[in-house]
């Protein structure tokens, strides 16, 4: 009796001249599944609470974000690879280029991303090898310029600041605690221990002298952001007793998925961009309904498009969605319950998330239809779920498969 859960991020926007780019796309299967099912509006953490992709993902698996979020830096080292244990401190980082005389705090960032480098196996290798700190660290690249820290050892306190400056032009900012908490000190000199020796080693690297030769910036710094510590995160396993599947190419998704001890999976051919392989992602959806309770199925382009500002780049990876999506008529909807929603608004004309209330729709042939006919935003607010939270999403979807437990006697 599975969940398809499929959240097609950032979908949801603010109307320019009363239009948005799902109330004007062609959209003739997510306006078929409007109308099976049953319609509403969501705030994924709290109304008025602008979300993030981490905090919305947490809520939508049932977990309360206020309680187990504390940085985007252990979710973000998690879906690179590295196993995150409770205590660990993990932070978000970028290969950057930097300029000047004297130590890494002396030095101006002039590329907050050293050229889009993409190419940093051998960097990461070489900081491994020849950076020693009094405590414990992994390091695990991302994508393109980006890569993850954890540092792991006793009487460390995530509470200090990040190393970028979040602009070129200015000077990398050493770390500094941000509490009188001996833990936070200590971890503060650690990192900027960490920066000074990781410059020396990136800076003198054979990759880097071969970029300057050619004209390349050089990724001679690493910018640390986002610190975090990895708290107890009970697995979905454990909380609900039923078995989770995230399908994502997503760094950010992946790290969710791991820390609630997910099984992740990333289709060939899926990217987390507008040119992913959506066949794929149905197909790798539909085969994990075989074996799992709860498939989250998490499609990123529309956020990346709203982010833009591009509204009608978005209206048409919407209709290119619409086309796909049509394969999931074939499942049996008095065994599996469908829910299509986002986790967050990202409009065009902000170009960032908001509170904006995503719409969602819940098919099953247990749900009490409503008399909506088209999937948008202003068609949703009319249905019969109302407005509900995003935590709320799982539950309503376990009562109708019968699998729920009775509050009380």
């Amino acid at each position: 009796m599975p969940v398809l859960l499929v959240v097609v991020d950032g979908l949801s926007d603010r109307p320019v001249d009363g239009k948005t780019p799902l109330s004007v796309a062609n959209k003739p299967n997510f306006d078929r599944l409007a109308e099976m099912g049953i319609n509403g509006i969501m705030d994924t953490i709290a109304p008025g609470i602008r979300p993030g992709s981490d905090t919305s993902h947490l809520a939508l698996l049932g977990y309360d974000p206020y309680r187990y979020y504390s940085g985007r830096g252990p979710i973000e080292a998690a879906g690179v690879g590295i196993e995150v244990k409770p205590g660990d401190i993990a932070f978000r980082i970028n290969f950057a280029t930097v300029e000047g005389e004297g130590k890494i705090f002396d030095k101006v960032v002039v590329d907050r991303r050293a050229g889009r480098i993409e190419n940093t196996e051998e960097l990461i290798e070489a900081i491994r090898n020849k950076v020693r700190l009094p405590v414990e660290f992994l390091i695990e690249k991302g994508t393109g310029h980006r890569a993850a820290i954890v540092f792991r050892g006793e009487n460390l306190s995530e509470k200090v600041s990040d190393t970028d400056p979040k602009a070129v032009g200015k000077k990398v900012k050493k770390c500094t605690a941000l509490s009188e908490e001996e833990g936070a000190k200590r971890l503060a000199e650690i990192v900027n221990e960490f920066m000074q020796k990781a410059h020396e080693v990136l800076d003198e690297h054979p990759l880097n002298k071969e970029r300057a030769d050619k004209g390349l910036p050089k990724a001679n710094a690493l910018l640390l952001r986002g610190a975090g510590k990895m708290p107890h995160v009970p697995s979905f396993e454990e909380r609900f007793g039923l078995k989770l599947c995230v399908i994502t190419a997503t760094a950010l998704i992946k790290g969710v998925g791991k820390i609630v001890g997910a099984d992740v999976v990333t289709p060939e051919g899926a990217t987390g961009n507008k040119n992913t392989d959506l066949e794929a992602k149905f197909r790798a959806a539909k085969n994990a309904l075989k074996s799992h309770d709860v498939i989250l199925l998490h499609i990123k382009a529309t956020d990346e498009l709203g982010h833009d500002g591009d509204f009608d780049g978005k209206r048409k990876f919407i209709e290119k969605l619409d086309e796909r999506i049509s394969t999931l008529f074939d499942l049996n909807f008095s065994e599996t319950c469908l829910i299509v929603t986002a986790d967050h608004s990202t409009p065009v004309k902000v170009k960032d998330h908001t509170a904006d209330p995503v719409p969602v729709i819940i098919v099953h042939e247990d749900v009490r239809r409503d008399e909506v006919e088209s999937f948008s935003e202003f068609e949703a607010y009319k249905g019969g779920l109302c407005r509900i939270r995003g935590m709320d999403l799982l539950n309503i979807a376990f009562d109708l498969l019968n699998i729920a437990k009775k509050f009380g006697a």
